[in-house]
């Protein structure tokens, strides 16, 4: 026998309540959902992740509604599965974060003065600091993507007064780092000196670079997600552009293949 879907709400607590519902359902009755696990459910929600900060770049609302909604239900799967092996219920998920952000909001909920965004950050730090956290920078993912990462040190440090003052003092470091890549190499004989140092001198480069960007207000990971979205198209235009006209990529010459990669940069 079917079972019967409730139907849709527009009060937020009736949504939500909704959405629980179908998943109470859902492990029960679908052999597909009553077999997953916390783990196997990990690397799906990772892809919804991505999906949607893809959706986020690309500005389609159609598509962020949309992927919200599968992250959403990744997090109310796994508090279900947390509730059958009674460790917590979807109440003490909401409740906990809600005190946590009343507890790291002193500034609203209790009579602590800030001037800006930046006070805010500070508190933030001290106050994790004060609740436990033996390191400001406990709280980085070691999953993170080196760049994320990086990125994330560096807010993180700065939320404690770590920081440069200016950024021309950035650009400076990052003048530096990229001296002493170069120092790795023999230009003349186009021969790297050594593979090891080059690759530590090229890692704190992109620190510093990374660095300089966060203090121009530029986020690296969105800046270079757009770069690799650019360069993609535009192969793509000379793939495409290739094939029309019969020619293989791999007999053509860079100067017949630039042709087309001019073309799409004035698409």
């Amino acid at each position: 026998m079917p079972h019967i879907a409730p139907t849709p709400e527009y009060e937020p607590g009736k949504a939500f309540e909704r959405l629980l519902l179908i998943l109470d359902t859902l492990r029960i009755a679908c052999p597909w959902d009553r077999k997953q696990t916390m783990e196997s459910l990990r690397h799906l929600t990772i892809e919804e992740m991505y999906e949607l900060t893809d959706a986020i770049l690309e500005k389609d609302f159609v598509e962020i509604k949309k992927e919200l909604g599968d992250v959403m239900m990744h997090l109310v799967f796994y508090a279900k599965i947390a509730s059958e092996q009674d460790k917590f219920e979807i109440v003490d998920v909401m409740n906990a974060v809600c005190d946590k952000l009343i507890a790291r909001h002193p500034h609203i909920y209790s009579d602590v003065e800030v001037q800006d965004d930046e006070d805010v950050k500070k508190n933030w730090e001290s106050l994790k600091l004060a609740e436990g956290n033996k390191s400001v920078l406990s709280g980085v993912p070691k999953g993170l993507p080196a760049l994320v990462k990086a990125y994330r040190i560096q807010d993180k440090v700065r939320g404690v007064g770590f920081d440069w003052e200016d950024p021309s003092q950035v650009w400076k470091k990052v003048e530096e780092e990229l001296s002493e890549f170069k120092e790795e190499f023999n230009i003349e004989a186009g021969q790297m000196v050594n593979k090891e140092k080059a690759e530590a001198e090229f890692g704190d480069l992109l620190f510093s670079l990374i660095n300089y960007a966060r203090h121009l207000d530029i986020n690296p990971e969105n800046a270079l997600e757009r770069t690799n979205k650019k360069f993609i198209q535009r192969f793509s235009h000379l793939e495409k552009r290739a094939m029309e006209t019969g020619q293989s990529l791999q007999e053509m010459t860079l100067e017949e293949m630039d042709v087309y990669w001019n073309e799409a940069k004035n698409l």
